[in-house]
């Protein structure tokens, strides 16, 4: 396998676990890779950990650092997941690769346990180099990671990332950007654009949502 597959599947994503409640029992990873996250998780929370892995090699590495692996596809998969009782469900840079991320979404609400919550790391489409491309050079170029991952099927902003959440059933409790751009020029490009600007600085939102109870 190739060095830069590997990096793709495996990531711990500590910026993410910060969201994990301390308090979770039992989390699932849709998209859980080769489970550093969840063995990362498990470490801070001692929760009980779940996986659904589509690549059947990946998901194999992932078999002997969580508690439970699911190989195939979330939609294929959702049925024969309890309902009730996840205390977090996480989606990491997953929900941009589904055909329908909605739907999955609204499925999964019936797997939450009672305060259960959803985290989902969520490109940013607005991102400020993606927008230089677009705007400057005039170039929407699919690549084999990032914002542009060729496999992307959908793009996100931080606005339309709420109303994914909302469609399907789903009240956000918070949404933070992480993996920042540090630079000075960014700075004064914020400044100078009376921060209009303010959310391209961020690779990916992360949001955390929990099931709305009136919908």
């Amino acid at each position: 396998m190739r060095k830069e597959t590997i990096n793709y599947y495996s990531q711990t994503r500590p910026e993410v676990a910060a969201f994990v409640p301390i308090i979770t029992k039992s989390i699932i990873d849709i998209g859980c890779s080769d489970g550093d996250f969840l063995q990362f998780v498990k470490k801070q929370t001692g929760a009980e950990t779940w996986g659904i892995e589509s690549v059947p090699e990946i998901a194999e590495e992932a078999r002997n650092k969580i508690d439970h692996i699911l190989i195939g596809k979330i939609e294929e998969l959702i049925s024969s997941l309890p309902d009730g009782y996840f205390d977090c469900i996480s989606f990491n840079d997953v929900l941009e690769h589904l055909i329908e991320p909605t739907e999955v979404l609204k499925m999964m609400r019936h797997k939450l346990s009672e305060n259960g919550v959803v985290i989902a790391s969520i490109p940013n489409v607005r991102y400020f180099f993606n927008l230089r491309d677009l705007l400057i050079y005039r170039d929407w170029h699919y690549i084999g990671n990032g914002i542009l991952d060729s496999t992307h099927l959908r793009f996100f902003t931080r606005k339309s990332m709420k109303r994914m959440f909302e469609d399907a059933g789903y009240k956000i409790t918070s949404q933070v950007g992480i993996n920042k751009i540090v630079s000075w020029k960014f700075q004064l490009l914020y400044f100078l654009t009376l921060g209009i600007l303010g959310d391209t600085k961020y690779l990916q939102f992360v949001c955390v949502a929990k099931s709305n109870k009136s919908v």
